[in-house]
C-alpha cells in the first residue's frame, strides 16, 4: 500500500505539470493575442495614411460623442448605443432586425420573438438561420440597441429605431 506521503507527492507532481501546462497554454494564447492588436493598429495607420492624414472614423469611444461615421459594412463591430447614435453605424443585417422591429415591415413597432423575426426578414425558420438571428437580436439588446423584456422577446426602445 503506498503512503501518504507518495499520494500527495504524486499529486502534488500531478498539478504542478497542469499548471505548467496551462502556463504555457497562456503564454501561446496571449501571443495571438498580440498579434491581432499589432494588427489593428497596422490597420489603422495604413487607414488612415490612405485618407491623407486625415482620422479614421469610429461610432464611439468610451463614453464619447459619437462622431459622425460612414456607413457600416457586413462585418462590422455593433457599437454600444449612445444618445444621438443612429442606426445607420449598424452594420445590413443589424439595420434589418432594427427596421423589422421598429415596424418597418409592419410589425407595428411590437416585441418578436426569433422565429417570427427571421420569417419577417424573409429567412426560411429553421434552426440555423433562427440562431443566427438569435444571437444578431441579443449582442444588439447586450449593446442597448434593442430591449429584451421577457426572454427571447426582443422590440426597440422608443428613440432608437429607423427614424432615430
Amino acid at each position: 500500500m503506498p503512503s501518504v506521503m507518495g499520494l500527495l507527492e504524486e499529486r502534488e507532481r500531478a498539478a504542478r505539470q497542469r499548471v505548467e501546462a496551462l502556463q504555457a497554454e497562456l503564454r501561446e494564447a496571449e501571443a495571438v493575442w498580440e498579434r491581432f492588436v499589432i494588427a489593428r493598429e497596422t490597420v489603422g495607420e495604413v487607414l488612415t495614411e490612405s485618407r491623407g492624414g486625415e482620422e479614421v472614423p469610429r461610432a464611439v469611444v468610451d463614453g464619447e460623442r459619437p462622431e459622425p461615421v460612414a456607413a457600416a459594412v457586413p462585418g462590422s463591430v455593433v457599437p454600444h448605443w449612445q444618445e444621438g447614435l443612429a442606426p445607420t453605424v449598424l452594420a445590413p443585417d443589424y439595420r434589418r432586425i432594427m427596421d423589422v422591429l421598429a415596424g418597418g415591415k409592419g410589425a407595428d413597432g411590437e416585441a418578436m420573438d426569433c422565429r417570427r423575426l427571421a420569417a419577417a426578414l424573409g429567412l426560411e425558420p429553421v434552426a440555423a438561420k433562427v440562431e443566427g438571428v438569435r444571437s444578431k437580436a441579443k449582442r444588439l439588446a447586450a449593446r442597448g440597441w434593442l430591449a429584451e423584456d421577457r426572454p427571447g422577446m426582443f422590440s426597440v426602445p422608443a428613440g432608437r429605431g429607423a427614424g432615430s
